[in-house]
């Protein structure tokens, strides 16, 4: 049974996460994935995705959809470890692939418009399964920290987490050789950003107070 050729949109999703992992979302020309993609008409990338921004949002929606299917099964863990935990591992799963490693590459340049940190995410981590485990992160920890606090820790979280798997993703297809085996990889990034969370104020800092019930 052949396989199906691939489409010219799919030529161009793969030339710009190829291009945009390694020369910037901003440094990164249509024309070079035009060409990348073996096209040539430099209004493809309009004619496919309505503009660079649109054929961006559609390698987001791709991965995002990946991400997605590695769901665990189940309610949500009512920790913050677990929750973690159910954050950090269907992401990581994207460190399995060329392609996935390319994503994770461009998530580090965007960590800094995730919105957590305002409490407004945008499409399409919003309405995913990440946007909720994050929002059920924020209520666990809202038990014991003020707001303020809470949103920069996730947003904290969220910067972290995309610049290890940028990080492991650029070692990869440089020298796979010298990395820990992935799972070892994933249990250790999970340890440490739940003890990031996790981590204890200052004596002095104020905290929620508990209400007894």
């Amino acid at each position: 049974m052949t396989s199906r050729p691939e489409s010219t949109r799919d030529r161009l999703l793969t030339a710009g996460e190829h291009l945009f992992a390694r020369h910037g979302i901003d440094g990164t020309l249509t024309r070079q994935i035009v060409a990348a993609a073996g096209q040539g008409n430099d209004s493809a990338v309009n004619y496919h995705f309505g503009s660079r921004h649109g054929l961006l949002q559609a390698i987001i929606a791709r991965h995002m959809d990946a991400i997605e299917a590695r769901q665990p099964p189940g309610a949500l863990p009512r920790d913050s470890g677990g929750l973690v935990d159910v954050i950090v591992r269907p992401v990581s799963g994207e460190l399995q692939s060329p392609s996935g490693r390319d994503f994770l590459r461009i998530t580090a340049q965007l960590a800094g418009d995730s919105g957590v940190a305002t409490r407004r995410m945008p499409q399409p981590l919003r309405y995913s399964s990440v946007g909720t485990q994050l929002d059920a992160l924020a209520d666990v920890l809202l038990r014991a920290l003020p707001e303020p606090m809470v949103r920069e820790r996730l947003a904290m979280l969220i910067g972290m987490l995309t610049a290890v798997l940028a990080d492991r993703a650029r070692r990869i297809d440089e020298d796979a050789a010298v990395l820990l085996p992935h799972e070892d990889f994933v249990d250790t990034a999970v340890a440490m950003l739940a003890a990031a969370v996790q981590a204890p104020l200052r004596p002095d800092v104020a905290t929620v107070p508990q209400v007894s019930s």
